[in-house]
């Protein structure tokens, strides 16, 4: 996947100092469209998942430049002095608050002039290693950590709100529509084109609702083990329930009792597969898998698109992701 990378020719950077920082910190009107050279709004998004709306709704009014690059791990992500720069050259920045701390920074720091928060564009819930009503059953698991799974943080603050808002298609639609509002008010001459663009990728997600609502409503299972507690609100959504090896930190390392938890739960709810994601290492999966004599298979939480994953965009791999469900899940 190619990420476009926007270049300021020597002149607008001229032009651009001549205005003076005052510039940089102005306020997006409805007035006056904060555009780059090319006519184009200059938008920097956090990883792919905010890309893919930029790119989706923007078209081709937009000049989409992301952060974190393509296999890269989002979360633990280091900003650079040149990218902290591009910041304050860019029209507008698009993240989602609580996933990506050292771009939180960046961006609260940074002048530039639209600020888009994914996070305030739908409704957040706390999720962590128990998803689905087994939270009372590892309350007293040990002294590892307070839930029993030894580096859970890892130095994530996520203020114990779930920022995976993307594996849900409802509540990305939501982040969608608000996306669209914001680009139209930074660009209001292609306000027109913005609402168009983002009506049909909320009907696109509508419907890859209706598949997975379909695709999942009789399963001989309802349990899946993931390694990291990264579909919270997808198994919400559909009536599932996560067992996570590891918490919101995909990096994290269960405890002893965690493991041996998940072992005896694996074989009381008929769990067949744990599951894996490409940007991490899977050898904590494999070796509960080997223990436990289940399948492994890929669940991609989508925070990136590499050559590994099974899909070019959001919707294949969703959709990937829904067939591999099915499979784990013995859909009928």
């Amino acid at each position: 996947m190619n990420v476009r990378r926007h270049l300021i020719p020597r002149t607008a950077l001229a032009a651009a100092a001549a205005l003076g920082l005052a510039t940089l910190s102005a306020c997006a009107s409805d007035d006056a469209a904060a555009t780059n050279n090319k006519g184009k709004l200059d938008v920097v998004a956090s990883f792919y998942p905010m890309q893919y709306l930029a790119e989706q709704i923007g078209g081709k009014h937009v000049e989409v430049t992301t952060l974190t690059e393509p296999g890269q791990e989002p979360h633990d992500l280091e900003i650079s002095a040149k990218q902290r720069a591009q910041l304050e050259e860019s029209d507008a920045a698009l993240y989602l608050k609580g996933l990506q701390p050292n771009v939180d920074e960046a961006i609260s720091q940074s002048g530039i002039k639209t600020k888009i928060d994914a996070t305030t564009l739908t409704s957040l819930e706390e999720h962590g290693t128990e998803v689905g009503g087994h939270a009372e059953e590892h309350a007293d698991e040990g002294a590892e950590g307070e839930d029993g799974h030894e580096g859970h943080d890892h130095g994530h603050d996520h203020g114990g709100k779930d920022p995976h808002i993307w594996l849900d298609p409802v509540r990305f639609g939501e982040v969608a529509e608000g996306v669209g509002k914001a680009f139209a008010k930074a660009d209001p001459k292609h306000r027109a084109t913005y609402e168009k663009n983002t009506e049909a990728l909320v009907k696109k997600l509508k419907g890859l609702d209706t598949e997975f609502r379909n695709g999942l409503k009789d399963t001989k299972s309802k349990v899946f083990i993931t390694t990291h507690a990264a579909f919270g609100y997808l198994a919400e959504r559909y009536g599932l329930t996560e067992e996570a090896i590891s918490g919101l930190d995909p990096e994290g390392e269960p405890s002893a009792n965690r493991v041996r938890e998940l072992q005896k739960m694996a074989k009381a709810d008929g769990v067949t597969t744990v599951f894996y994601e490409t940007l991490v290492s899977d050898k904590t999966a494999r070796t509960l898998a080997d223990d436990t004599e289940l399948k492994t298979d890929v669940l991609d939480p989508i925070e990136g698109i590499t050559e590994k994953s099974r899909g070019d965009d959001y919707v294949q791999v969703m959709r990937s992701n829904l067939k591999s469900l099915r499979t784990a899940l013995g859909a009928e």
